[in-house]
């Protein structure tokens, strides 16, 4: 069966979150066939939500120096091929296709606005002081911004593995972040705060269950989170257990950095 808008919207309105921002990360695939594709999970989402944000990530940008910081999760000079295939960031950059294809349709909707990071960009309707909070100091301040506002971040089809906002409350919790280097017409630039990795992030399911909301859309899960709770809820596990959300994958260099300084 082929999900439509009203099928989205009445999905949606399920959650019952009202007026609050939401940040969405979506699987379009999830839901099976979808009529006119993501342009109409897009019109669903506006026509329930006032003020939308998603991540449009741009890693194409990035460059590996030959020398840095040490204890930053990165092998220097190491990256000579990507460093040949790197790009200038530009406001009209598209997302990068791990965002998948919502985040982009969302970009070239010609209500939208685009922060400036040259790697973590975000994109929004109605979410102009949102995405003013941003600079190339606070790449994450967007997220912190949403909380307060009262927003809730909307998973479709997808679960806490892409849900960015944990980063935040990662930074929240005092965890280290990293530098990393990008490619911009004003030549390379530094960009502090760079999170570590996410695979482990469906560690918090169990602990937000309580508080999550949840509806079927066509074959995909939708779930929404509150981020003032979830904040919390990193931040405590966090301080409970220093490696907790931690992925498990050996070659890992970010969180295996993270598990190296606690042990110092």
């Amino acid at each position: 069966m082929t999900v439509s808008e009203q099928d989205l919207q009445r999905g949606f309105r399920d959650l019952k979150l009202g007026n609050s921002p939401v940040i969405v990360h979506a699987s379009l695939s999830a839901f099976g066939p979808v009529e006119d594709g993501p342009e109409t999970v897009l019109a669903a989402l506006m026509a329930v939500f006032k003020t939308i944000v998603m991540p449009t990530f741009t890693y194409k940008t990035m460059i590996t120096p030959p020398v840095g910081p040490q204890e930053n999760a990165l092998v220097y000079g190491s990256g000579r091929d990507l460093n040949a295939m790197a790009e200038f960031f530009t406001p009209d950059m598209p997302a990068d296709p791990l965002m998948g294809i919502l985040p982009e349709t969302l970009r070239r909707h010609p209500l939208a606005r685009r922060s400036m990071h040259p790697i973590q960009s975000f994109a929004g309707i109605n979410a102009e002081k949102i995405l003013a909070s941003q600079s190339l100091l606070t790449s994450l301040a967007p997220l912190g911004e949403l909380e307060k506002q009262n927003g809730w971040a909307v998973l479709l089809g997808v679960d806490h593995t892409v849900n960015t906002s944990i980063h935040y409350a990662e930074k929240l919790a005092g965890r280290k972040q990293f530098l990393r280097w990008a490619l911009t017409p004003a030549g390379v630039v530094e960009c502090p705060g760079f999170p570590g990795d996410s695979a482990g992030f469906q560690a918090v399911a169990p602990e937000m269950d309580k508080f999550t909301r949840r509806a079927q859309v066509g074959k995909a899960l939708v779930q929404a989170v509150p981020l003032r709770t979830l904040f919390k809820v990193v931040i405590a596990m966090i301080k409970n257990d220093p490696l907790a959300l931690l992925c498990q994958r050996e070659d890992c260099e970010r969180c295996n950095q993270m598990r190296s300084m606690l042990k110092k």
